[in-house]
């Protein structure tokens, strides 16, 4: 097994540029089973990530053929012929799910199992199945396999009980070729959401209202390619944000937009962090850390709970005491032992974390039980005296392309053993 050594106590100096967004990247690989197009649809900008070679497989299990070479996914459609997915890659991945709306859409049918994914507490994919079925879908589950079919979707309207980003985008998806208008209320706005529908209305659908909390989908016959750059990684961004500003250094981050950080910089500067924020950048000055009376991870344009666990390691070495709630995921604090471990002061209880501020954090043998868990440990481990090892990071490859080499760069001693 793969593991961190974390040599910490520098503090980083330099800039990067961020690499487009893995929850913007995967429904969007899934919405390109749509196209009716012959030619190939071209994503730029992609991140080489575990989950994006996940998406790849299950692409070509399902007959597509598809190419990554400088960042660039090549995929053609033409020859797909699938609508079940493999058991074992829906396994690997949680965003699975998402190909469950394009592929009832293309084929009427489709076959799929409970994804897998990061252990993050319950996520439960009612949601999707509510909405598909509003969208005329008949499903049916047997043990773990889920079929949905429908000859045609028939557009309707939907209200989300929550504002799921899964859900949102697979109804999208689903309702791109239904026959009549969808319209989607309490729909989620994430950034990812929008960009979901500029490669759609790229490929020739008519989706609009992405970014509000209503979506209006009018049906069309077919869509075909395009060539389309996603949006750079909010959350990579965030994380190397506060690597900087845990280790007391300076950090230009670059080929970003910064609208989609305005909560989580907010925050930091409540914090104690000064930033320098540009047309494209952001640039972290100073940090002085103090605690934060109070944060609450919500849906955006709130602060995101994938930024909860970094966040909470920033705060580890905040003078005074801070206080986080998760509201969205009921199982998302497993990291705070982890960090104890560190010799952080954190108690938790329920979904709410208490974080006493300590002058140092001491490096020690560390666990990472999920993708954001494991950022918080690597952010832990720069900032602790000594060595900290930390175990278990395939899940940190599932959303950060090599983050050793990017921490390389702004002078961290971090080795992938």
């Amino acid at each position: 097994m793969t593991k961190f050594i974390i040599e910490g106590g520098t503090a980083l100096q330099g800039s990067l540029a961020v690499k487009g967004a893995k929850n913007s990247m995967l429904p969007i690989m899934a919405a390109a089973v749509l196209s009716s197009s012959t030619e190939d649809i071209v994503l730029q900008n992609i991140p080489s990530i575990f989950d994006m070679h996940v998406m790849t497989e299950i692409l070509r299990s399902l007959g597509a053929k598809v190419k990554f070479a400088d960042h660039t996914l090549r995929i053609n459609v033409r020859d797909l012929h699938g609508f079940t997915i493999p058991e074992a890659l829906m396994r690997e991945m949680r965003s699975s799910i998402f190909l469950m709306g394009p592929l009832l859409a293309r084929f009427g049918k489709v076959g799929v199992t409970y994804p897998g994914g990061c252990s993050i507490g319950p996520r439960p994919i009612d949601l999707h199945f509510k909405g598909l079925e509003a969208l005329g879908a008949k499903i049916s589950e047997e043990g773990d396999f889920i079929i949905a079919s429908a000859p045609r979707l028939q557009g309707t309207e939907i209200h989300l009980d929550y504002p799921s980003v899964g859900a949102t985008e697979n109804l999208i998806m689903a309702a791109v070729l239904a026959q009549g208008k969808t319209t989607v209320n309490n729909a989620a706005q994430e950034p990812e959401i929008v960009d979901l529908q500029n490669f759609l209305n790229a490929m020739g659908a008519d989706v609009r209202g992405a970014g509000t909390e209503t979506l209006r989908i009018q049906g069309v016959e077919s869509v075909g390619r395009c060539t389309h750059r996603i949006i750079p990684d909010r959350i990579v961004a965030g994380t190397y944000l506060m690597a900087a500003a845990i280790t007391g250094g300076e950090l230009l981050l670059q080929d970003i937009i910064p609208s989609h950080l305005d909560a989580v910089v907010a925050k930091m500067k409540e914090a104690g962090v000064l930033f320098q924020v540009a047309e494209s950048s952001i640039k972290v000055t100073e940090s002085k850390l103090k605690a934060v009376e109070t944060l609450c991870t919500l849906p955006y344009p709130g602060f995101p709970t994938d930024l909860q666990a970094p966040m909470m390691a920033l705060l580890t070495l905040a003078q005074g005491k801070s206080k986080i709630t998760e509201s969205v995921f009921e199982a998302r604090f497993r990291h705070a032992e982890e960090l104890n471990r560190l010799q952080a002061k954190i108690a938790v209880q329920g979904r709410t974390a208490y974080i006493q501020g300590v002058e140092k954090l001491f490096g020690a043998e560390v666990e990472a039980t999920d993708l954001r868990a494991g950022a918080a440990l690597i952010l832990a481990g720069l900032a602790a005296e000594g060595q900290t090892v930390v175990h278990n990071i395939k899940y940190i490859d599932r959303g950060y392309e090599n983050i050793e080499n990017d921490l390389q760069k702004l002078g961290a001693k971090i080795t992938r053993i």
